[in-house]
């Protein structure tokens, strides 16, 4: 929970902004984000093992061209 306290000589607009901060650093509008629908476990798992297919291919693309 993102707590902040206006102090006395801050203006609303600068705890507005320190609040900002917080909330995007401690990830609370991604999780909300994320959670906005139901994805199942099956098409997470399928996803995950896509990133990693991709990121395998990226690399060995990349170590083909360091050998030209």
């Amino acid at each position: 929970m993102v707590t902040v306290y206006v102090n006395e000589k801050e203006s609303i607009e600068e705890a507005l902004r320190r609040f900002s901060k917080l909330v995007e650093k401690e990830g609370i509008i991604a999780k909300a984000k994320e959670n906005m629908y139901y994805i199942k476990p099956s098409k997470l798992r399928r996803d995950e093992l896509n990133r990693a297919r991709r990121k395998m291919e990226r690399k060995r693309r990349k170590e083909q061209q360091k050998l030209y």
